[in-house]
């Protein structure tokens, strides 16, 4: 009579053979991904909106003192204030102001946004991302239309939880990465800190003493 088929060892090749076919599928993703440039890699994310290719034209990059309008929001570029937001690892527990915001955009930050209502632990979650690193800031955002939103300068991408996945890699891809104005820190030089929905118009010149309207007032951060 045969014996019986011995399957113990059958068993543990076919394991150990997965286990090699996935660290070998898993390597060759790898190589795959560092070989993409980082627009493409972020164009891999899941749910971002690449602006440059929707809708480059409303990137447009003129410095406007006062309050200006955006096509999305929170703006993800356009014209914007002469003065940045800082962005070394700034969290803002107010609002702050969209114009100031994208000119630190400009400069390849990551500005995540969140509902005011976001539980602590996700607000917290989200600060572990931000503070201590250089071109990041976040700030609570009214009226967003989902719980958390990640801008970059061109791109977007909504989440509903702090622990997405895709926070981390809209950060690995799009921190500086993004910048239009490569290597120009927004922790120097004529930034701002101060929170609110009005712009910091720092530096705008004062009207001529014969107008007729009286000169605005800049505020100081």
């Amino acid at each position: 009579m045969n014996k019986g088929r011995n399957w113990g060892p059958i068993a543990l090749f076919t394991i150990v053979g997965l286990i090699a076919a996935g660290i070998i599928g898993f390597g060759a993703y790898e190589v795959h991904q560092n070989g993409l440039g980082w627009q493409q890699r972020a164009d891999g994310i899941s749910g971002i909106v690449d602006y440059r290719k929707k809708d480059a034209a409303m990137l447009t990059r003129d410095h406007k003192y006062g309050a200006l309008s955006y096509k999305v929001n929170p703006p993800v570029g356009g014209n914007h204030n002469p003065n940045w937001q800082r962005c070394q690892g700034d969290v803002y527990t107010a609002q702050i102001p969209s114009e100031n915001a994208v000119h630190s955009l400009e400069h390849g930050a990551v500005w995540i946004t969140y509902k005011p209502d976001l539980p602590k632990a996700q607000v917290d979650l989200l600060k572990s991302k931000v503070q201590g690193n250089d071109f990041m800031l976040m700030s609570p955002y009214p009226n967003l239309d989902s719980p958390i939103s990640l801008q970059a300068w061109g791109f977007q991408l909504k989440v509903s939880s702090a622990s997405d996945k895709r926070v981390d890699e809209f950060i690995r891809d799009l921190r500086q990465n993004a910048a239009m104005e490569a290597n120009t820190p927004c922790s120097t030089g004529n930034y701002v800190t101060g929170t609110g929905s009005t712009p910091y118009d720092l530096g705008k010149p004062s009207a001529p003493a014969s107008a007729t309207a009286a000169p605005a007032t800049s505020k100081s951060s």
